[in-house]
């Protein structure tokens, strides 16, 4: 049945298209049409690809672009965790494919890095009930497979740099959506501490200086984990604080 929520291991669907203007467009108005989750766009090339905060994002063939569809049965803030299930998916997809001496961080809350640099990022969007309940969410990830853009404020990678041949998006994305149904289940059959602990195996190590930007201001401390809910635990003194929105720099 279109819409129906589902607890067992998602299947999903991957359809690929040659360009889209963003894939997560076209997933979000197929939700909205009351598509059942598991239903997974990728597109070669994005006419308009979209990042965080509404930033553009350069879509050139030859990287990954998708967006899935879930309907989970959890409340409407539990919603952000899925960042985290997308993130530990990935991670564990990309790492398989590199050389030992690659060094793999996730930044939080949604950034895959490669040395240091971005490689690929995550976007989830949900779309509301009338009850105010979750209907769907969208997920979309990006990663830079061939080709990375040249970003003002911050340095890029690429899988090209660390493989001779690296994969093509659509055996990628086959790879990741195993791994991404996997932890999703994890997720509604255990709850979030499996996905919190697998996230942090990723993440950056315990201490390390952490800045960030919120509201123009700029934060400094030391990262100290990650709360139950998945805001980062920042470190300051004797004092922790709970960062719930923010961007890491």
């Amino acid at each position: 049945m279109p819409g129906a929520r589902q607890e067992a291991r998602v299947q999903f669907r991957l359809e690929c298209h040659e360009v889209l203007e963003s894939t997560s467009t076209t997933l979000k108005q197929r939700a909205k049409a009351g598509k059942a989750e598991g239903l997974a766009i990728l597109a070669r090339r994005q006419s308009a690809g979209r990042g965080r905060q509404g930033r553009g994002w350069e879509s050139p063939a030859g990287n990954l672009y998708l967006s899935v569809l879930l309907r989970p049965a959890v409340a409407l803030r539990e919603a952000p965790q899925w960042s985290f299930v997308a993130a530990v998916a990935l991670a564990e997809t990309i790492k398989t494919l590199l050389p030992e001496a690659a060094k793999l961080t996730l930044k939080w809350p949604n950034d895959l890095l490669l040395g240091g640099a971005k490689a690929a990022g995550i976007l989830v969007e949900t779309g509301v009930a009338t009850n105010n309940a979750l209907d769907w969410m969208c997920i979309g990830i990006g990663v830079n497979i061939t080709s990375k853009p040249n970003l003002p404020d911050r340095a890029t990678a690429c899988l090209a740099e660390f493989l001779p041949a690296p994969p093509a998006p659509e055996i990628l994305a086959a790879v990741l959506l195993q791994n991404l149904a996997h932890w999703h289940e994890t997720r509604l059959a255990q709850g979030f501490t499996p996905i919190c602990h697998a996230w942090l195996r990723h993440g950056p190590t315990m201490g390390a200086a952490v800045s960030f930007k919120r509201d123009g201001a700029l934060i400094e401390g030391a990262f100290a984990g990650l709360s139950p809910e998945g805001a980062l635990k920042l470190a300051k003194g004797s004092e922790v604080q709970l960062i719930l929105a923010g961007e890491i720099i």
